[in-house]
């Protein structure tokens, strides 16, 4: 898929690289869309892989002087999702963060690279444009930052040029007196492409301050996704909503209003018709939802991110070239050097040269989890992270999870009450619940139900595989 993978350790070394190879190189971070656009020819010409997940400090979020939010470029959706700042002072985004794909796919997807699919159907985007967002580019010309809304040309297409590399994100805080919130509709419950997604920022007056009533409407910010070619605002909506009270009246017109400001198309996931409608739908919701005080409801407090005890990225203080260097790595607690596989996936390096066939390969897409592996303390789905990844890495599969002939208790319970069914996905099953033990001593169903969402049964559901994991942590204790 590419012939060339580089492990950077500074902004430096990537914006030389950039610059001498120019639109034939890629940075590669959670790499969960690229990956797939890589082994799908969606993307042409690309030679050169640069991985930024081992530089320092590139996965802070922060609050400065000016109460402006910064995102380093490895901020992933779980980063998001977990944040206290971020769910306190923009919790659009920390809802958007958590709708997306399942924990082993939020554990590797940043909100950076997100925004640079710029797939107009991307769900971090939408609360970005609404809350007024700038992107800074660095390259080795100098450093840009470009307001969120300017940043798109189209679908799929961005200002960003070949040599440019995407250092931080930021955005003003919500203030005390702003709500806001993110309502998604896809066809599924989890793990689906927004058929629409609305964000919604109200500044609601608390009392009577500049010939303002107290609960009007002194400032609206509606986005709106998957409508258009890029992420737009509602504009006609926010200008009908200023100055006016959030009643059932005005919040119905609002709604209309952004319905006729909406452009979608028709295709696979919905009509033209059926999405200005449903856009309608989800305005009145959030809108409903900020007046109503009810905007979190649903959002829960300590999300399942299934980093177990730990959440490491082992920085490395050698920028390392494949295939040049081989790629060496501890899986199962054993050192392993391979010479082959730089340009596979970390699935078909276990499985191919390593020959560690307990990690299963499903969807190949991070759909259906049996591909779930532990990197570095982190369950990821190893589909859709390249092999050199791997390189000065920490990895556990399933085959490492028993201690010599003792099973893990999720191994002991999934054969005591016949959760291994057919068996396929069940290495997938059994490694989300071993982090989720890690994580949580007791978890609730509804905490099982989170850490499995990105683990698909083939066979009969779900009741045994929950039971199981309900019953191994009686086991462990």
């Amino acid at each position: 898929m590419w012939h060339e993978y580089i492990n950077a350790t500074s902004t430096n070394d990537v914006i030389k690289i950039l610059a001498e190879k120019g639109s034939s190189a890629r940075i590669v971070a959670g790499a969960t869309d690229l990956i797939l656009e890589l082994e799908r020819g969606v993307r042409k010409g690309i030679e050169t892989l640069i991985d930024v997940t081992r530089i320092p400090d590139l996965d802070k979020i922060t609050l400065d002087e000016d109460e402006v939010i910064h995102l380093g470029p490895l901020v992933t959706h779980n980063h998001c999702a977990v944040s206290r700042l971020i769910r306190d002072r923009a919790y659009p985004l920390a809802r958007a963060a958590w709708e997306v794909g399942a924990s082993q796919i939020r554990n590797r997807g940043t909100i950076a690279g997100n925004l640079i699919t710029a797939s107009p159907a991307n769900d971090t985007i939408t609360p970005r444009v609404a809350q007024g967002a700038s992107v800074t580019l660095l390259s080795t010309r100098g450093e840009r930052t470009i307001p969120l809304r300017d940043f798109y040309t189209g679908v799929r297409k961005t200002v960003i040029q070949a040599d440019e590399m995407l250092v931080d994100i930021s955005f003003p805080a919500m203030t005390s007196t702003q709500r806001g919130t993110f309502v998604k509709l896809a066809l599924r419950r989890a793990q689906a492409i927004s058929v629409v997604n609305v964000a919604a920022i109200l500044d609601i007056s608390t009392g009577s301050t500049r010939g303002l009533r107290a609960d009007t409407v002194k400032s609206a910010s509606i986005a709106l996704c998957s409508v258009a070619p890029t992420i737009i605002h509602a504009e006609e909506a926010e200008a009908f909503l200023t100055k006016k009270k959030l009643n059932d009246k005005n919040i119905a017109k609002a709604a209309e209003l952004t319905r006729d400001s909406s452009r979608p198309i028709d295709d696979i996931r919905g009509s033209a018709a059926y999405r200005r409608e449903m856009v309608r739908v989800c305005t009145q919701r959030a809108l409903q939802a900020i007046r109503d005080e009810t905007e979190k409801e649903g959002m829960p407090k300590k999300p399942i991110t299934l980093w177990g005890t730990g959440n490491s990225n082992h920085n490395l203080t050698t920028m390392q070239a494949f295939p040049a260097a081989p790629i060496e790595t501890t899986i199962n607690g054993k050192k392993v050097t391979f010479k082959t596989g730089y340009d596979k996936t970390l699935l078909r390096l276990l499985r191919e040269e390593g020959a560690l066939i307990g990690t299963k390969e499903g969807c190949a897409e991070g759909e259906c989890g049996a591909c779930t592996v532990f990197l570095d303390g982190m369950a990821v789905m190893a589909c859709l992270v390249p092999a050199p990844r791997a390189h000065g890495a920490e990895i556990i599969t399933v085959e490492g999870l028993a201690d010599g002939d003792k099973l893990h208790p999720v191994q002991e319970a999934f054969i005591q009450d016949g959760a291994v069914q057919c068996g396929y996905c069940t290495p997938g099953f059994i490694m989300s619940a071993a982090k989720l033990l890690e994580e949580k001593s007791n978890p609730t169903r509804d905490e099982i139900e989170q850490a499995i969402t990105g683990n698909l049964c083939r066979c009969t559901g779900y009741y045994k595989i929950v039971q199981a994991i309900e019953d191994a942590t009686r086991i462990k204790a």
